[in-house]
């Protein structure tokens, strides 16, 4: 018996195992190309759902709690320290509409958040330091990071950049 078919035959003898997870590409694909974001968005849902999906131990929709805390949302308050939101808006990963949805947020609880959207980045932009992506994310962390750590608090209130 050769290898592939010892594999099927200790698959039906095996003990029965609980499926945890498929990734059904072509239905991804599939996804992808009719909502308009083309088959690799499609292909990145697909994978960045079975991961989290995985990491997590089920959907938001089987449990929503660990989903909850782990979101950045959950936490929105007045007291959030000052943020620096940066997405590249042709993410297909971690879609920039929801950094702006954080921001938003953020804001109208009175916190100081800056949202900084790079138009032409992907997923990961600032992953090579010397491509562009790396160099503007890395010249406006340095400065908001030189403004975030020498800010001044004087009666309880946070002195912003905008006074």
């Amino acid at each position: 018996m050769g290898p592939a078919t010892q594999d099927q035959a200790n698959l039906t003898r095996g003990p029965r195992r609980r499926v945890t997870g498929v990734v059904a590409l072509p239905l991804a694909l599939a996804f992808g190309v009719a909502s308009g974001l083309g088959p690799v968005a499609g292909l990145y849902g697909a994978i960045a759902t079975g991961i989290i999906a995985a990491l997590f131990g089920g959907t938001p929709v089987q449990i929503p709690e660990p989903y909850r805390a782990a979101s950045p949302l959950t936490y929105v308050s007045a007291k959030a320290p000052p943020t620096l939101l940066l997405y590249g808006r042709r993410d297909h990963i971690v879609e920039a509409r929801f950094g702006r949805i954080l921001n938003d947020r953020l804001r109208a609880a009175g916190a100081t958040s800056i949202l900084l959207e790079l138009p032409w980045s992907e997923h990961a932009f600032d992953l090579v330091p010397s491509g562009l992506g790396g160099q503007v994310s890395l010249y406006y962390t340095e400065r908001f990071l030189a403004w975030a750590l020498t800010r001044r608090v004087s009666g309880g209130r946070t002195l912003t950049a905008e006074g």
